[in-house]
């Protein structure tokens, strides 16, 4: 088995190419869950999160913010790892299905197109308040926060970095 060709198609390119494989998860009555985020340094809050998020269903789909998005949210000097390096890092996790990118802000678009089953974010988000509550919900989906592991976040690592 070629294990990297098989990681790198877990990446997705083209949204278009995302249809298909939800249509047969679907059909499989499976559950799909979905998060997102930068994923800049891959950390252990970051591995514990993601394993936790992928429990809660069959397949697990990370939309993960582009450079210039990054750019955009956490400042010019981010991301430290470019969106390639970052996606085939999360790609390569047993746990993971699929890695979208997404440009924009939020990925609330990208969650309408998926319709996810269950929707994921950190503790640090009130469930009401995470961006595709309305879609999620509105289909009887349900929206989860997973505690944080403390002191585990890529600031904290650049910072400490830094001294």
């Amino acid at each position: 088995m070629d294990h990297l060709s098989f990681i790198q198609s877990k990446v997705v390119l083209d949204r278009s190419e995302l249809g298909n494989m939800l249509a047969i998860w679907n059909f499989k009555n499976q559950k799909i869950v979905f998060t997102n985020g930068c994923f800049d340094i891959i950390h252990r809050g970051h591995v514990e999160y993601l394993a936790k998020a992928a429990s809660h269903g069959d397949q697990l789909i990370i939309g993960l913010n582009t450079d210039a998005s990054v750019k955009r949210l956490k400042g010019l000097a981010r991301p430290v790892q470019d969106e390639n390096t970052r996606a085939l890092v999360l790609a390569s996790f047993s746990f993971v299905s699929k890695v979208v990118l997404f440009d924009e802000d939020t990925p609330y678009e990208l969650i309408k197109l998926i319709q996810p089953d269950i929707l994921v974010k950190g503790g640090d988000y009130k469930p009401a308040d995470i961006v595709g509550y309305d879609i999620v919900t509105g289909r009887g989906g349900a929206v989860v926060s997973i505690e944080l592991v403390e002191g585990q976040s890529t600031s904290n690592i650049i910072e400490r970095m830094s001294i």
